[in-house]
């Protein structure tokens, strides 16, 4: 089972990124996916998550309206689009995949290795 992140760098506030999220190994069809961020020196927080079948998606209220989760069963992808980006949002950031499209990490089993978005003002 593999997680790869990959479409972080350095953008300034108000800019846009789309982070990618690539599986091999296992049936990425069967798990619901999410994202998570870790700034420095705060502990790991929920920012988006999708089911399975990409019918259901939930956002924290940080991100909603700014940020987007997609996936590509095809071809074993998740996204997040990230809009409107302001310097509070840098951070490192996890792909993760689980039982269940939900904001806690009790539900993930399977986590990339993260990756870095930093935004400037």
């Amino acid at each position: 089972v593999q997680l790869a992140e990959s479409g972080g760098g350095l953008v300034q506030a108000g800019g846009s990124l789309r982070l990618t999220c690539a599986a091999s190994g296992w049936t990425f069809s069967n798990h619901a996916m999410g994202w998570f961020r870790q700034a420095p020196g705060k502990e790991r927080e929920f920012v988006a998550a999708i089911s399975w079948d990409g019918r259901s998606t939930s956002y924290a209220d940080s991100v909603r309206g700014r940020f987007t989760i997609s996936r590509d069963n095809a071809k074993n992808t998740a996204y997040l689009q990230m809009n409107s980006l302001k310097p509070e949002d840098t951070a490192v950031y996890y792909c993760a995949a689980g039982r269940g499209a939900y904001g806690s990490e009790d539900y993930y089993d399977y986590w990339g290795q993260g990756t870095q978005v930093t935004v400037s003002s």
